[in-house]
């Protein structure tokens, strides 16, 4: 085989891809071990589950950083309102499970 082989280039397109899902996997995991940790903090405290005011400024900075990196900064944006949806669930229910 050559690099000239579809099937080959192929391959090694697809494998490159199974290790930036793998990573995307592991770095999705620890974000949300971060994001416990400020969900029992924020329970403790009493502090709401939802903090629009650092939601926009998170949306803001993705975008740029999507747009700088060549991403569309609409899908990017579409990402990051499903990954805070979840986090905004989980801290309601630590919120919910704390008794506050």
């Amino acid at each position: 085989m050559t690099d000239d082989d579809p099937v080959a280039h192929l391959a090694r397109l697809r494998a490159s891809i199974d290790n930036l899902d793998a990573a995307l996997v592991h770095l999705l995991a620890e974000r949300f071990r971060c994001t416990q940790e400020v969900g029992e903090l924020k329970a403790r405290a009493g502090m709401p589950p939802a903090d629009p005011q650092r939601e926009a400024v998170q949306i803001a900075r993705l975008r740029e950083l999507a747009h700088s990196s060549g991403l569309d900064p609409q899908f990017a944006e579409k990402f990051l309102a499903l990954v805070i949806d979840e986090v905004i669930r989980n801290h309601q229910s630590i919120k919910r499970s704390a008794g506050s």
